[in-house]
């Protein structure tokens, strides 16, 4: 099992620590709620460096990512990112990733999950025919996510960088906490506002920048954050999780990612994708409230009233900032439509409840 740079960091604050994709990773601290609401309500701290970092460079590496994602790349300049997907030839999504462009037309940096660093990294190679550069950075990045309304005004004394109006999906690149060349992005899963933090764990830069947070923030109550609320604060946005409600056999339309599908360009299974946006789909990713008292979890059967089986549930938890229980999943086409009655089997029993719009409220 692998280490990240913070793990004696998490060890030293008492975590909970479990395997998470290959690396020994905290889950919870002083616990998963009051973790929650310190990012909704200030400020947290997540370790994040098992995500997997690769550039991509040279006159191709654009039209290679145009090849192999599902979004335009090309609309991407200096300075901004780009939520996207990797499609199989089954329109089944391969991973999602955040791409990055650091020079346009010449430098991007994708971000991929952590599980899937070996596979994405195999799968963009297979159609690397044109000899673009290909670096897999993942084990010597460090990334930081620092989460919360209260995150860019506690960091922004580390730094000359303009953090407090970085607008979502851009990002800048300098000196961050007397460490150079950090990359500081707005690409947050939390919902909550703040940012991300890439940079080479070399020199000792783990530990001066992690201490320099918790200097900075220590007036303001900032806390570090276990992987534990950072899925329940995803699941309130409605985000996906790759594993849980997207994977190889799911596709963007099937999981609500069609606003990153874009037609006007070749992409792997274009052709499968634009027949099942004409004939539509037959299942849908949907977001769903518990009116039953119970909590659905991953793999649990979704019915209808007649106790016929019509999905299953790929998310769920009891919402800390809702207090009501919530889940997302997959149901047949004619089950999607928000206010829909559907079932969830916990135990046996059919508990009642209802489709709605994403993210939750």
């Amino acid at each position: 099992m692998k280490n990240t740079p913070f793990t004696a960091k998490h060890l030293a604050l008492g975590a909970k620590m479990a395997p998470f994709a290959g690396y020994n990773m905290p889950i919870s601290y002083t616990g998963i709620n009051d973790e929650h609401a310190a990012v909704r309500t200030n400020a947290g701290v997540f370790d994040v460096s098992h995500m997997g970092e690769f550039i991509l460079k040279g006159s191709g590496a654009l039209d290679l990512i145009q090849r192999v994602t599902t979004n335009d790349a090309s609309k991407l300049t200096k300075g901004k990112a780009q939520y996207s997907a990797l499609t199989n030839e089954n329109g089944g999504i391969v991973d999602d990733l955040i791409i990055y462009c650091i020079e346009e037309n010449q430098v991007y940096m994708l971000v991929v999950n952590a599980s899937n660093i070996e596979k994405d990294w195999n799968w963009i190679s297979r159609f690397n025919t044109e000899g673009v550069e290909m670096h897999n950075i993942s084990d010597k990045t460090c990334l930081l996510a620092i989460q919360g309304p209260n995150a860019t005004k506690i960091l922004q004394s580390l730094t000359e960088m303009d953090i407090l109006n970085l607008k979502y999906y851009t990002f800048a690149k300098g000196t961050f906490a007397g460490v150079k060349n950090v990359l500081i992005s707005a690409t947050g899963y939390t919902g909550s506002g703040g940012v991300e933090i890439y940079f080479e764990d070399s020199d000792g830069a783990a530990d001066k920048i992690w201490d320099a947070i918790f200097e900075a923030g220590a007036a303001s109550g900032i806390k570090p954050i276990g992987l534990g609320a950072r899925d329940t604060l995803r699941l309130e946005m409605g985000y996906c999780l790759y594993g849980n409600d997207i994977d190889d056999s799911t596709s963007p339309l099937e999981g609500g990612l069609g606003w990153i599908t874009k037609f006007t360009k070749e992409f792997t299974a274009k052709s499968i994708l634009e027949e099942q946006k004409a004939t539509g789909v037959q299942r849908k990713l949907v977001g769903f409230e518990m009116i039953d008292k119970g909590i659905p979890r991953h793999d649990y059967l979704i019915s209808d009233a007649e106790g016929n089986t019509i999905g299953k549930v790929t998310s769920g938890t009891q919402a800390p900032s809702l207090q009501k229980a919530i889940g997302m999943g997959y149901v047949t086409t004619p089950f999607a439509q928000p206010d829909t009655e559907i079932f969830i089997l916990v135990r046996d029993k059919k508990l009642k409840a209802k489709v709605v719009k994403l993210p939750f409220s």
